[in-house]
């Protein structure tokens, strides 16, 4: 197994450098800089830009920056922001463990209900229940996860039930350690419903699928001629043999998630990466921008890292034939 994260992590630094160099590539074909809106104020003299960019390096040619950037962010440290004056990653430690809670919310609750509704759609195959499951699956995938944000910001506004922008309540400090943990839920409550119904309504297709195919598969059939009970059957036999496809798009779960969280931390004002990232943009500061991504493309990489992992703790033959192409 060491041998397999070996080559697992040594795969990804090519991807990592890929991703951070084509963005960085891309921020500076963009028009202008931030230095752009500072020389429209009457009040900075030409001086004073010229030393700002020679502090930021904005001068100099984009290979360097990069190269530059890079050497930093391998240690971690993601420069300065020039629309908050303050380094980089304190921005983004203050935002990203709001974007994970959001994140990690929403997969589990989403999990949680895919697996049993998935599960019971396969069991009870062309019934009323299965043809619920599909209605109910199809309809979200069609809905645009922004447009239902937008319909659940609106009926929270109507009625007051559910919070409609920040992570806690004025009085959060105040309160006590279990008062906490259900502010924080209430508080998330509607984007990680949002990034969950999205989700869920592709996961309990795969589940369903997967699991019809699991219990018409032959050693099924050879557990139901042996007499073992139905429940048995289903549980430790289907679903446990049908658990690679699920832990195989965990990584790209974690991924979806994670992109379709910044839309929609955006729309109901939830403070994580989302936010502070559009900020970035729209003020082109360049090193929160490259910082995010990197943090961003790190957490992708370590999720599909875990996916990958969980697939080969799973199935052994996966591991060796790894640990074979590692050893030739």
């Amino acid at each position: 197994m060491f041998l397999y994260i070996i080559k697992r992590l040594y795969q990804m630094i090519p991807i990592l450098l890929g991703i951070t160099f084509l963005s960085f590539l891309i921020i500076q074909m963009a028009p202008g800089d931030y230095l752009d809106q500072l020389k429209m104020n009457p009040q900075i003299s030409e001086k004073t830009l010229k030393q700002l960019e020679e502090t930021y390096g904005l001068n100099q040619p984009i290979l360097v920056q990069y190269f530059k950037w890079l050497i930093n962010a391998i240690k971690f440290d993601l420069g300065y922001s020039f629309s908050y004056n303050m380094p980089v990653l304190d921005l983004i430690k203050d935002r990203i463990g709001n974007t994970l809670f959001l994140s990690i919310t929403s997969g589990v609750l989403a999990w949680l209900l895919a697996v049993p509704l998935g599960v019971l759609a396969a069991v009870k195959q062309n019934s009323i229940i299965d043809k619920a499951v599909q209605v109910f699956s199809f309809t979200f995938m069609s809905l645009p996860g922004f447009f239902l944000a937008f319909i659940l910001l609106f009926f929270s506004v109507k009625t007051g039930i559910l919070p409609t922008g920040g992570a806690v309540s004025p009085n959060y400090d105040q309160m006590s350690l279990f008062e906490k943990i259900l502010d924080r839920l209430w508080h998330v409550s509607l984007p990680a419903f949002v990034l969950a119904i999205t989700s869920l309504a592709g996961l309990v297709r795969l589940v369903r699928s997967v699991m019809i195919e699991s219990l018409q598969s032959e050693y099924v059939m050879f557990a139901r001629s042996k007499g073992l009970k139905e429940k048995d059957i289903i549980l430790k036999h289907a679903l446990r043999n049908a658990l690679n496809p699920f832990i195989t798009i965990l990584g790209f779960e974690i991924a979806s998630l994670l992109s379709g969280a910044a839309l929609i931390e955006i729309i109901v004002n939830w403070p994580g990466m989302g936010m502070l990232m559009l900020d970035a943009v729209l003020s082109q500061d360049l090193y929160l921008v490259m910082g995010g991504l990197y943090i961003g493309a790190i957490m992708l990489i370590i999720g599909n890292l875990i996916a990958d992992i969980l697939l080969a703790k799973l199935d052994p033959r996966i591991r060796m034939r790894e640990v074979e192409g590692i050893l030739k």
